[in-house]
């Protein structure tokens, strides 16, 4: 894509150059997903079950149906790309490294001695993977991060709350949790954006900005969405604010 960088800082944590970077990549994945569903909608196994379900609750026909289910699937690919988002806009900070993908965890602050596992959701991580999550990084804490604190970061937590407390992941076989360590913890999106980056509201201000660079980058406008009485609402809906 062809646009032009704004010289003007946007954000003081990350550079302009590494901001437009990581937000094109959520819209090249996000694009991707909307071509491919355009030519195999019906290849990702389409339940005909639920569309009876569904177009009869929401009184609506099986052609309109059809186009749910598409928004539905590249939404699905978009929130995964906004989870790495946030990984790596967070590894554009100064001190903090992305580890990638295949990696036993997401990033690594080697100064602060911390390292991270980041999942989007709350409640789309299931508790099976939450307790292989605990081990992983139980397992890195032994070995070769001694001495280090660990982190499984929520972006969008629960009940908009903020929190910093030990990761207690339960077992479904053992029907058990894990031991409390207070070198592993379970942290918000919105506290971990704070510690990173020395700026309490350091995730609010990322979310004032998307629009203008999402709008730059596809040549569209951007301030009808910053004037929408529902923008600042939104935000409040997932995050405390202040």
């Amino acid at each position: 894509m062809q646009y032009k960088i704004p010289a003007k800082q946007l954000l003081p944590y990350i550079s302009n150059k590494d901001l437009f970077e990581k937000v094109e990549e959520v819209i090249n994945l996000t694009q991707v997903a909307v071509d491919k569903c355009d030519k195999n909608l019906y290849k990702n196994a389409v339940d005909p079950f639920s569309a009876i379900f569904d177009t009869l609750i929401q009184g609506i026909s099986l052609k309109q149906w059809v186009a749910q289910e598409g928004s539905r699937q590249i939404q699905k690919t978009m929130q995964n790309a906004v989870g790495n988002f946030h990984q790596k806009v967070l590894g554009c900070v100064r001190g903090w490294e992305d580890m990638g993908t295949g990696h036993v965890f997401d990033l690594l602050n080697s100064k602060k001695r911390i390292i991270a596992e980041v999942k989007n959701k709350f409640n789309t991580t299931k508790g099976n993977h939450k307790v292989a999550i605990y081990d992983d990084l139980k397992s890195q804490l032994e070995n070769k991060y001694r001495g280090f604190t660990a982190y499984y970061v929520e972006v969008i937590p629960q009940n908009r709350k903020e929190y910093n407390d030990p990761f207690t992941p339960s077992d479904n076989k053992t029907k058990t949790r894990r031991t409390k360590n207070e070198k592993i913890g379970r942290i918000d999106d919105n506290s971990l954006y704070f510690y990173a980056t020395g700026e309490k509201n350091a995730l609010k201000m990322l979310y004032n900005v998307l629009p203008t660079v999402i709008g730059i980058i596809l040549n569209k406008n951007h301030e009808y969405l910053i004037k929408d009485s529902f923008f600042e609402e939104l935000f409040g809906k997932a995050y405390k604010t202040q």
